[in-house]
């Protein structure tokens, strides 16, 4: 990896709530001065989603093109257990998962990114195995469509209890087990990665983590970033997101990681605490620290 440059035209945002509506949410990215954006679609702590009726799906996929938003990033709930030895919630997970790809779909998103679930005791190699087949269930239902570019990206867990996707390892078995190579990638979420013992506080270790996801898995499988400092210290496997340089992995390491996104052309986006000291205003002022270590910002093609 070199050295810091400077960055243009990084792909960046936020996840912002949908509480008051789709095309609201549109709205605050571009307030916001970003180009991405992150949503659930439904309540993520409830099973049931309600459904997308077609000309509210159709009409926010015209407020987003009209708008500053070039990329659309829908996560999944956090109840899908993609491992679990319980065949109920195996299916249940699978089943919910195809239909969270669905109505990313109604609504033009480019990446769909979930979390793995735990093994709960039955041991990471049968954990892996259920994912492997609950991934290629969901290739083969049909849900991505012929035409869609959509992906789905596996997130990177901080590693507590009988999780998977602790290791870069773990992420590459899942890959390189599956039916098909071109619909998934990885999201990895730098808060996660330093929970789970990859060191990201300075340039060096940024690199040597980002040399170790390569050598597992390929950094063309890197879909996006989940940018986030963490309230705890690397290998503590605790997850805990915390505001931009007021961590344990600092300004340093995460600004190395978002100069080095933005080379690779890999989109950021932030997970970070949504008040700071009582102000509603947390996510203005995240993204203004990340854009200023990004470096000075050239808007012209290939300068």
């Amino acid at each position: 990896m070199s050295g810091p440059t400077p960055c243009t035209r990084p792909v960046l945002g936020c996840h912002l709530s949908i509480g008051r509506g789709l095309t609201v949410a549109v709205d605050e990215a571009q307030d916001l001065g970003n180009n991405a954006l992150q949503v659930f679609t439904h309540n993520v702590s409830a099973w049931r989603m309600k459904p997308i009726a077609s000309e509210r799906a159709a009409g926010f996929v015209k407020h987003r093109s009209d708008s500053t938003v070039e990329l659309l990033v829908v996560h999944t709930m956090y109840l899908l257990n993609l491992a679990s030895p319980r065949k109920d919630l195996w299916l249940k997970s699978t089943d919910a998962l195809i239909e969270e790809i669905r109505r990313a779909g109604q609504l033009g998103a480019e990446v769909v990114v979930t979390h793995l679930g735990a093994h709960v005791g039955s041991g990471p190699k049968k954990g892996l195995e259920r994912i492997i087949r609950a991934l290629d269930s969901v290739r083969a239902s049909g849900v991505f469509g012929e035409a869609e570019p959509m992906r789905l990206l596996l997130e990177n867990t901080a590693g507590s209890g009988t999780t998977i996707g602790r290791s870069f390892q773990e992420l590459a078995a899942i890959l390189a087990g599956l039916d098909d190579d071109e619909r998934f990638a990885v999201c990895l979420d730098s808060a996660h990665a330093f929970a789970a013992g990859y060191d990201l506080r300075t340039e060096g270790s940024v690199d040597g983590t980002l040399g170790a996801f390569d050598e597992a898995i390929g950094v063309g499988r890197l879909g996006l970033i989940h940018l986030n400092d963490s309230k705890y210290a690397c290998g503590t496997h605790r997850d805990r997101h915390e505001h931009i340089g007021f961590g344990e992995i600092g300004r340093e390491g995460l600004g190395a990681l978002a100069r080095r996104a933005c080379a690779m052309r890999v989109p950021v986006i932030l997970e970070t605490p949504k008040t700071i000291d009582g102000r509603e205003d947390a996510d203005r002022m995240n993204l203004a620290t990340v854009r200023g270590l990004l470096g000075p910002r050239n808007d012209e093609e290939g300068t």
